[in-house]
C-alpha cells in the first residue's frame, strides 16, 4: 500500500504540494469514487485511479536505452559535470532511474538506465557472466600476443588480474587498429587500462552491446528511449 499523492507524484502528475490541491479540488477518483485525502493508502496495482477523468497507468519500473554522448558522466548527480540523468525528460526523472554500471566520461554508446535494482545487480555482477561489448580504436596495431594476454587475464596497473576477455581484430593499420573487446567486468577505466598494460592507448571507445542487447544505432548520441518488451525479454534471456 502507498500514499495516493506519492503514487501520482512518481508517475509525473505533479509535486506532492501540487497534488494536494488537485486532490482537494476533487479531480482525482479511486475506483470511480472522488477522493479528497491526498494521504489515502491505495494499492496502485489493483485500485483504478483517474485524474481529470483520465485513467492512470501505473508501473513500478522503467527501463531506458541511451546512446551516451562524450563529455557526460554516468552518475545520478554531480556538482560540476552534466550527468546522464540530466538528459532525461521529467516524466522519466520522476522514477529516479540510475545508470546500470558506468561508462567513462569520454566513452560513448549503449547505457542502460533503470530503477529496477534486481536487474541492475544481475547485469553488472561478474558472477552472472553478462558480456559487455566495445568497439575501440587503438593507437598501435594489435598482435597475437595481445589477444592471448586478454584471454589469459590482463594484469592492471594496481595488480588486479582481470577475468578472461576476448579481443578481436577488426582492422590492423600501419600505426593503429580497430578492435572489438568483450569483457564481463566493469572495473574503473577497465578497457583503457587493459590496453595500457600492453603499452597501447585507446583513442576512441564505444559500447555496442550489453549482454544479448545491442545499441539501437538510430539513436543519436544523447538520445534515449524506453526498452520494448522484446528488448526486455532479450536482457532476461542472459540467465536462461
Amino acid at each position: 500500500m502507498e500514499r495516493l499523492d506519492k503514487v501520482l507524484s512518481n508517475l509525473g502528475y505533479g509535486t506532492r504540494k501540487e497534488l494536494k490541491q488537485i486532490i482537494k479540488k476533487g479531480y482525482v477518483k479511486v475506483n470511480n469514487i472522488i477522493v479528497k485525502d491526498n494521504g489515502l493508502q491505495i494499492d496502485p496495482e489493483k485500485d483504478i485511479i483517474h485524474v481529470n477523468d483520465e485513467e492512470v497507468i501505473y508501473r513500478e519500473f522503467i527501463y531506458l536505452m541511451m546512446n551516451k554522448p562524450d563529455g557526460v558522466i554516468s552518475a545520478t548527480f554531480d556538482n560540476r559535470d552534466e550527468t546522464v540523468i540530466d538528459l532525461l525528460c521529467y516524466e522519466h526523472q520522476v522514477f529516479e532511474p540510475f545508470p546500470v554500471g558506468r561508462l567513462d566520461k569520454d566513452t560513448v554508446g549503449l547505457l542502460l538506465l533503470t530503477n529496477d535494482g534486481d536487474l541492475n545487480h544481475k547485469l553488472i555482477s561478474p558472477k552472472w557472466h553478462v558480456d559487455k561489448v566495445y568497439y575501440a580504436e587503438i593507437n598501435m596495431p594489435i598482435d597475437e600476443a595481445d589477444i592471448k594476454a586478454f584471454k589469459d587475464g590482463v594484469i592492471l596497473d594496481d595488480g588486479y588480474k582481470c577475468m578472461e576477455a576476448e579481443l578481436e581484430i577488426i582492422e590492423n593499420l600501419q600505426d593503429s587498429a580497430r578492435v572489438k573487446v568483450t569483457v564481463q567486468e566493469g572495473k574503473y577505466h577497465q578497457v583503457k587500462r587493459m590496453f595500457e598494460s600492453r603499452g597501447k592507448k585507446v583513442v576512441y571507445l564505444k559500447r555496442t552491446n550489453f549482454g544479448n542487447l545491442a545499441l539501437d544505432e538510430s539513436l543519436e548520441e544523447g538520445e534515449y528511449r524506453e526498452l520494448t518488451q522484446e528488448e526486455l525479454d532479450i536482457l532476461y534471456s542472459n540467465w536462461e
